[in-house]
């Protein structure tokens, strides 16, 4: 029972010294991850308790950004999407598949600053806005570049391919299961 107790205070000693910064950029991950799944599920599964459980889905890699949630929130935004180009039947809009993959990045990319944020720590807000800069850069180029990349090869349209999908993901989640498997063998 006393290491019930002594959780407990650890817990609301650390919920006492919350800076403003860390708790603003684990709400934007909240935030960025549940607009992610509303853009990539389909508007028949957003009511009722499936979207209580996909706003716990968003909440978890904002508590736990070091953890292997952000990766789980990531493989249910894709899995969302899937659902809905494949089970719900709609179509594949070069906007939503976008803005799917800017709100992906957004999501890791915040993730990964706030596994670098202490909570008590005292940070400058010029550190985020620069941090969100690059990530504005980032986002712009590639869209564009891919939309031009889009134009020159004339693909697009209404014509996806289901399977490139599941390739793309599929090695995603082979290229991050090498990259833990690397870090653990150091």
């Amino acid at each position: 029972m006393n290491a019930v107790t002594e959780r407990v205070r650890a817990v609301q000693d650390a919920v006492t010294r919350i800076s403003a910064v860390p708790l603003l950029v684990r709400a934007a991950i909240f935030v960025t991850t549940l607009v992610g799944f509303a853009v990539a599920f389909p508007a028949e599964v957003l009511t009722g308790r499936p979207l209580l459980l996909l706003a716990v889905a968003a909440l978890l890699p904002a508590v736990g950004p070091r953890r292997l949630w952000p990766t789980f929130a990531a493989l249910v935004m894709a899995g969302g999407w899937l659902l809905a180009t494949d089970g719900y039947g709609r179509p594949v809009a070069l906007w939503r598949l976008l803005a799917v993959a800017a709100l992906l990045y957004l999501g890791h990319s915040l993730c990964a600053l706030a596994a670098l944020l202490p909570y008590d720590g005292v940070v400058d807000p010029e550190l985020v806005t620069r941090w969100l800069l690059r990530v504005a850069a980032v986002l712009l180029g590639t869209a564009v570049l891919g939309v031009l990349l889009l134009r020159v090869a004339g693909l697009g349209g209404e014509a996806g391919h289901q399977w490139v999908t599941v390739l793309g993901l599929v090695v995603a989640v082979g290229v991050a299961a090498l990259l833990g498997w690397l870090l653990r063998r150091r």
